[in-house]
């Protein structure tokens, strides 16, 4: 893709006066930069639904559900979900740009490959769905918010499926 930066003679020139708008791969589809590639102006989605506290609430309730469900409690290796739910609050976190403490701690999220050893079909994605959102509802975002979030989780747990196998 296209630096729109580089073809656009008008985003150019804004750019060397000051913040420019600049579309952005990721979570929100244009941040606000203090240059071409300057620091992102403004709160970001992590800033925006609470930072921390959000995403250990979030992942809380999750972990609540997913506790009692048949199909995806033994795909976690640990008896306490605890160490579960320290690494999904932090991949959630950095990913929605928080601390980056998980990459730190545990390098590239490479997701799928951390995922390939369990049997993660459409009936455990579904089941992992189902649990997020009501982790989700229970954390009364505003509707911009729930749904940004909810576009990504949807999209992680298909991408997610390495079976069809049941």
């Amino acid at each position: 893709m296209t630096d729109p930066t580089s073809t656009n003679p008008a985003i150019r020139a804004a750019s060397a006066q000051g913040p420019v708008l600049i579309p952005a791969a990721g979570p929100s589809a244009v941040h606000l930069r203090a240059g071409e590639n300057g620091a992102a102006i403004g709160p970001s989605f992590y800033q925006e639904v609470g930072g921390r506290p959000f995403f250990e609430k979030l992942v809380a309730e999750f972990y609540r559900g997913v506790a009692g469900d048949p199909v995806l409690k033994p795909m976690y290796p640990e008896e306490d979900l605890g160490p579960a739910a320290d690494r999904l609050t932090g991949f959630l976190e950095q990913y929605w740009g928080g601390p980056g403490a998980y990459s730190e701690q545990r390098g590239h999220p490479r997701l799928r490959q951390r995922h390939q050893p369990f049997k993660v079909n459409p009936d455990a994605r579904d089941r992992w769905l189902l649990h997020m959102q009501s982790a989700v509802d229970s954390c009364d975002l505003p509707p911009l918010q729930r749904a940004t979030l909810w576009d990504y989780l949807e999209r992680a747990a298909h991408a997610m499926v390495n079976t069809f196998d049941e």
